[in-house]
């Protein structure tokens, strides 16, 4: 984690004079002081550059997705009233973690990366100090709002009384913790913002090798230690997080870090909190959108029977094993759009868009084509019940082929955030749920098109979601920020 000093940093050497509260976005200006690591990342070539910054944190995120699985083997050892609630509170910690990590979190990086691009060391330095204070804001509401609402909205789903006090156990110690989670979120993208990829994804896979043997010891109660049931699963979660946020901010205490966490940097300014909140806000809205769509997609398909809906569920598991594929990537075309607008060069943040989101478009529509040309290669590790088999296989032969353009749309939505506006990527987002789930409804309701239209209307929101998303790039929506 050694880092070159900003020369404007060294004793003797006097500060430059900027305004602390503006964002850097004027023409290109060499003569601004910048350290060594961010002269690489307004000049080396695009591709190899995005490919080195990716790496770390794509393994790193399918690392995190393998202690997710991990912990509902263990939580299912404990039978079926627990997992049922462990289920019921999954999309909850996944919408959370969405928001703190891609949407929030992705308006720190972009704007500690606009700034460093612009060559303003102390307002980064203070917009670390804003982003912990979102941090905090933001967990303490999650928590008043499972206080408020959890066991209300648990009771419209299920009325069986042991699963929804088993939630809700989990729920308690989950929320109450939820000023962790985001803090770890928030700090790992100031880590980006810098464009240090390595050391928030060394650290993630790092508390993988950690949480996977505590959840099952604390889940479960290996080595003679009681067991706590669900509870264990959310003791874990939060333990890590508190490990993992003492690491970040000690990390950020080190004389040698690009950014330091200053105590005389902690005055709070409304300004830097929109130059977090104007992106993090509209981000928001992103992963409301596709849990709503996700969700609709669901409603439709279960019209269809049971097996319709597990096929549905196996084959569309490929494309979230893809989102941390697309997140190391575009995590860091956020970073390099960010700091290249911030130092004036849009017609290179403009083709690291491209470069980025033809990378992304490549990678998901390989694995995407391949889904659709050997789809029971799939489905078959997850079932032998042939009519789940022959849904899934629907979904991948007709889906498939549309993957690519579901991560070019994703890419270009994180770069969108490092350029500082997130308008079309949202526009977009909503535009695949009216497109996957209203057009699913007609397939069905007027057109009798059955279960491979509702399959048909999904693959085409997402070839919309990528084109619209591309087309805004294409027409200098850049240009003029």
């Amino acid at each position: 984690m050694t880092h070159t000093a900003n020369a404007s940093d060294a004793p003797g050497n006097p500060r430059p004079e900027v305004t602390p509260v503006a964002e850097p976005r004027a023409a290109e200006n060499t003569a601004v002081p910048r350290d060594a690591h961010t002269r690489h990342l307004l000049t080396a070539p695009a591709l190899p550059l995005l490919l080195k910054l990716a790496s770390p944190n794509a393994l790193a995120f399918l690392v995190q997705a393998s202690v997710s699985m991990t912990e509902v083997w263990y939580v299912g050892q404990l039978g079926t009233v627990s997992l049922a609630a462990i289920a019921l509170m999954f999309p909850l910690l996944m919408l959370m973690q969405m928001l703190s990590n891609g949407s929030m979190g992705g308006a720190v990086t972009g704007a500690i990366a606009r700034t460093l691009g612009g060559g303003n060391i102390e307002q980064a330095e203070r917009l670390i100090w804003h982003a912990l204070a979102i941090a905090v804001a933001a967990g303490l509401l999650f928590l008043l709002l499972a206080l408020l609402f959890l066991e209300a909205a648990l009771a419209v789903i299920t009325s069986d009384p042991q699963v929804i006090a088993s939630a809700q156990l989990y729920g308690a110690i989950l929320f109450t913790g939820a000023p962790l989670l985001w803090t770890m979120a928030l700090l790992s993208s100031v880590y980006r913002g810098m464009g240090n990829m390595r050391f928030p994804a060394l650290l993630m896979v790092a508390n993988a090798f950690v949480q996977i043997p505590l959840s099952g010891t604390l889940i479960l109660g290996w080595f003679g230690l009681p067991s706590l049931g669900i509870a264990g699963a959310a003791v874990s979660l939060l333990s890590v997080a508190l490990f993992s946020s003492f690491v970040l901010i000690w990390g950020l205490r080190r004389p040698d870090s690009r950014l330091r966490l200053r105590l005389d940097r902690a005055q709070l300014q409304p300004s830097a909190f929109r130059q977090i909140l104007k992106v993090g806000a509209p981000s928001a809205l992103s992963p409301i959108l596709t849990v709503s769509t996700i969700a609709g997609i669901n409603l439709l398909i279960g019209e269809f029977g049971v097996a319709a809906l597990a096929g549905y569920g196996i084959g569309s598991r490929i494309e979230f094993l893809l989102i941390p594929l697309v997140f190391g990537l575009g995590v860091s075309m956020n970073t390099l759009v960010g700091v290249n607008l911030g130092a004036g060069q849009v017609r290179r943040a403009v083709n690291i868009g491209w470069v980025g989101g033809a990378s992304a478009a490549v990678l998901t529509g390989t694995i995407g084509l391949l889904a659709a040309l050997a789809p029971d290669l799939w489905a078959g590790l997850f079932s032998d019940d042939p009519a789940a088999i022959s849904s899934a296989r629907g979904y991948l032969q007709t889906v498939g082929p549309f993957f690519a353009f579901q991560g070019l749309g994703l890419s270009l939505f994180f770069a969108s955030q490092g350029a500082g506006n997130v308008t079309w990527p949202i526009i977009a987002t909503f535009l695949r749920l009216v497109i996957a789930v209203g057009g699913g409804a007609l397939a069905i309701n007027l057109l009798g098109a059955g279960l491979n239209g509702v399959y048909l209307a999904t693959g085409i929101g997402m070839l919309i979601f990528g084109v619209v998303t591309a087309a805004a790039l294409k027409f200098g929506v850049w240009d003029n920020l």
